[in-house]
């Protein structure tokens, strides 16, 4: 049986072994996907994971659950050499070992992208795992507790209640607005809190934010943020945020006990060991039929790519430099595509081009607050909420997941969001070690 070996179970390899999985015939191939975490994380969720919207849990989905018909293992991928046809698999307890195969699938995704800015390493948080969504909910909720006890004008409770996002795309854009409902929701619960006493930042290197949408369609998001208490920094790029203190380029100071870092994303630099040929920038080099090629444009025999690692051609024009921009529109596209492609190659047929247009960009901004852009057509407001969330609870892989996100938006709608923060859960043997009789002497 031939061997399919999937690296990296995000956007595009859970869709490719989904895929594959279905249409597979008994005997036909044996499918492998190799990946540190047991589930795919979707990311359009961790916005309103970090406001409290969803349950942590819900906003992934399992390798093992819902891929059965494939052999899942939890462990890095370290090499690859292509020559041998052979990759060697690093579990995190035991022993490396190499792993043969007939067909190399390389999606091993994205990593945040960032800059040797002072103190950026050391103080803020990304927003590109489901970890990190989870702890900034706890940690706006346990510095909102925190801030409560202190009187006003204390430097330590502005500190406390200031948040800074750093990056306007999308994921700072939605991140903002959705902490930022959510601490509003919050104050009202806090007699010892005004609003006013809350603070909101946006730091925005370029002249504009969310180049996916229209000029006109982002003006209109910065209006609306500045209704609610957020200010954007255009044109402003962080220039230390050592200990917390955020210098500007503008001159202006800030202090913030919650820096998030949301500007770009970088191909996993994983990748640079697995021999395969890379453009500048650091992507896999493919053809639009997601097989990768070399610099001279040959095909790597046996091996394909898919997703925010590879270098794709956009055949649909829309493109940044010609190849697919990295976002999960193109990665779970491409992983059917591709799955479909190394069946028809299996089965001596030719393989289709990868061609996607994009179908438009939906944010939410808060409960009952959204944006919509496709083509000329844009919708704000709470029509644009609701095309949001029921984009992205269809989007949602697998019926048992969309069924437990839906629930959780019904309940939350009847209850209110939970607010309960499990900052403890960091640090989850400090009662027990606290108590813990000892030994005398």
């Amino acid at each position: 049986m031939p061997r399919i070996l999937i690296v990296g179970g995000g956007y595009a390899g859970f869709y490719t072994a989904w895929t594959l999985q279905k249409r597979l015939r008994r005997g036909e191939a044996e499918v492998t996907v190799v990946d540190p975490l047991p589930y795919m994380t979707y990311q359009p969720f961790l916005p309103e994971v970090a406001a409290g919207s969803i349950e942590p849990r819900y906003a992934v989905v399992s390798h093992r659950r819902h891929l059965k018909r494939t052999r899942i293992v939890t462990a890095k991928v370290t090499a690859v050499d292509p020559a041998r046809s052979v990759a060697t698999i690093t579990p995190p307890v035991g022993e490396p070992w190499e792993e043969p195969y007939d067909v190399l699938v390389v999606t091993a995704g994205a990593v945040t992208r960032t800059f040797p800015i002072p103190g950026v390493a050391e103080e803020a948080i990304g927003m590109k795992t489901i970890e990190e969504a989870s702890n900034v909910r706890d940690r706006l909720l346990a510095n909102v507790d925190r801030a409560s006890n202190l009187a006003a004008g204390d430097p330590r409770k502005a500190r406390l209640l200031t948040v800074a996002v750093v990056g306007g795309g999308f994921a700072g854009i939605e991140t903002i607005a959705e902490l930022r409902s959510l601490a509003s929701a919050l104050v009202r619960q806090y007699p010892t809190i005004d609003f006013e006493e809350t603070s909101f930042h946006l730091i925005e290197a370029m002249g504009r934010i969310m180049p996916e949408v229209s000029l006109k369609t982002s003006q209109w998001v910065i209006a609306d943020l500045a209704k609610r208490g957020v200010t954007v920094h255009l044109d402003t790029q962080l220039s230390s945020a050592v200990g917390g203190r955020l210098e500007l380029s503008t001159g202006e100071v800030l202090e913030s006990d919650l820096v998030i870092w949301t500007a770009g994303v970088v191909p996993n630099p994983a990748s640079r060991d697995y021999g395969l040929p890379l453009d500048a920038r650091g992507r896999i080099t493919a053809r639009a039929d997601l097989r990768v090629i070399d610099a001279d444009g040959a095909v790597v025999p046996g091996v394909w790519t898919a997703g925010d690692v590879s270098a794709v051609p956009d055949l649909s024009g829309g493109g940044v430099g010609g190849f697919c921009v990295p976002n999960a529109q193109h990665a779970v596209r491409q992983g059917k595509r591709l799955a479909k492609n190394i069946l028809a190659t299996l089965r001596g047929e030719d393989a289709i081009d990868y061609v996607h247009k994009n179908a438009g960009a939906v944010a939410g901004l808060g409960l009952y607050n959204g944006v919509f852009q496709s083509g000329r057509l844009a919708l704000t407001g709470f029509i644009a909420w609701l095309a949001h969330r029921g984009y992205h609870g269809l989007a949602m892989p697998t019926w048992e997941r969309k069924l437990r996100v839906i629930a959780e938006w019904v309940v939350n709608f009847v209850l209110r969001r939970d607010t309960i923060a499990l900052e403890a859960q960091e640090h989850p043997r400090a009662a027990f070690e606290e108590f813990a009789a000892r030994p005398k002497g």
